[in-house]
């Protein structure tokens, strides 16, 4: 026996699903909701080693107009819009690589800690390590792009005591020094008191990194300065794989890339930073060298490529077998 499926006749039994199961009839049970995601980890191989990118939080900056600059305000929410982003509300990410070399487990940048200076959604990096089963006292490395809040601020807990017992800490001596200095004004005041009390209280167990230092076994420095005097990016390398871990070198997959020139108002010296955006991102992407960005979209790891006009971000997919 043959059956003519007719387009009517499947428009109305469309429509009878819709009617009945599709939208919960009686023939379908109630589940509830569930009103849980996912733990914010996730976990990769790089040629020996083993990467473990937990997250801090979302990290609202609101409007652009006043934080992006350089390009008018019209173009620049066009730009989030033709991306699909939200042109009113520009939304970063805050992505720690945790590299184990198996003799080392290093992290680099530790997000906001305490401090809700850009909201609620901020501050869960130690509960992200938890949920991926890394304990804080394994820590043997924080490795600090630089000391703007939301790179250094997890460095200690709510009572002021470290929170990585028994970490070294590495970063440049002229962004410690700089981001320490009481004596340094608005608008930076409240970065200097963050930074102080981050850093202070590790003071001793701080190593100072120079730029071309390979300074840990498969981890080495390279100067980025603009964003901050001592800003410093990382090639991070096992048994012939590598990536680069971009601290703060571009804020934004599409309003840093596609326009590198334009400025961003928390650069210290906005136009070196692009400069030198422009100069490591070049680099990058002839090299072709994979990339670990801090504030991309979740889990932020992917490729540059060079265009006509500046740069395009290619997520890479997570692999979801090591």
């Amino acid at each position: 026996m043959t059956m003519d499926v007719s387009r009517r006749s499947l428009l109305a039994l469309g429509a009878g699903l819709g009617a009945s199961t599709m939208l919960g009839g009686n023939a379908l049970a109630k589940a509830p909701k569930l009103n849980t995601q996912t733990p914010y980890w996730h976990r990769f191989v790089l040629g020996d080693a083993e990467v473990t990118v937990v997250s801090d939080g979302q990290l609202p900056l609101g409007p652009p107009k006043g934080t992006f600059v350089g390009v008018p305000d019209e173009e620049v929410k066009k730009m989030l819009a033709d991306n699909f982003l939200d042109p009113e509300n520009v939304v970063l990410e805050q992505n720690s690589p945790v590299v184990n070399t198996g003799d080392k487990l290093i992290l680099f940048d530790t997000g906001m800690g305490t401090s809700k200076a850009f909201g609620p959604t901020t501050g869960r990096q130690q509960k992200s390590l938890a949920e991926a089963g890394i304990k804080p006292g394994d820590i043997d490395a924080v490795v600090l792009s630089h000391a703007h809040i939301d790179h250094i601020g997890g460095i200690v807990g709510a009572d002021d005591k470290p929170l990585f017992p028994n970490a070294q800490y590495y970063i440049t001596q002229s962004d410690f020094e700089f981001w320490t200095n009481e004596g340094l004004g608005d608008p930076w005041k409240d970065f200097v008191v963050h930074a102080r009390k981050n850093l202070m209280p590790v003071r001793d167990r701080i190593v100072f990194i120079k730029d071309n230092q390979e300074f840990l076994p498969g981890v080495t420095a390279i100067a980025a300065p603009g964003h901050t005097v001592g800003h410093t990016i990382f090639m991070v390398s096992s048994k012939g794989k590598s990536f680069a871990f971009l601290g703060d070198l571009t804020h934004h997959p599409v309003l840093l890339l596609e326009k590198p020139r334009m400025q961003f108002s928390y650069d210290t010296d906005p136009k070196q930073a692009a400069d030198t955006r422009v100069k490591l991102l070049d680099t990058i992407a002839a090299n072709k060298t994979p990339v670990m960005s801090y504030h991309f979209a979740w889990p932020g790891y992917g490729h540059i490529a060079k265009t006509s006009e500046g740069f395009h971000y290619y997520p890479s997919a997570m692999q979801m077998q090591l």
